[in-house]
């Protein structure tokens, strides 16, 4: 069983964290970048592949599935 002391740890919230400028510029900057590529993403959509195999990627966990037969290569 977990002490008193374990039981507050977990319960009491994290004070927030103070960011310098520069952790914020990076944050910024990142948010920017990401924006600037969902909209060239969504100005460009990829193509859609034709005659490609339905479902989820076969290439789970470096295998390469069908119908529940892996192969490694």
């Amino acid at each position: 069983m977990a002490s008193t002391q374990e039981q507050k740890r977990c319960t009491t919230p994290e004070p927030p964290r103070v960011l310098t400028p520069e952790a914020k510029r990076a944050l910024a900057e990142a948010e920017e970048r990401r924006r600037l590529a969902e909209a060239l993403e969504a100005a460009n959509p990829q193509p859609k592949e034709i005659g490609g195999r339905g479902g989820p990627d076969p290439t789970r966990y470096g295998d390469w599935e069908k119908n529940g037969i892996a192969s490694d290569f």
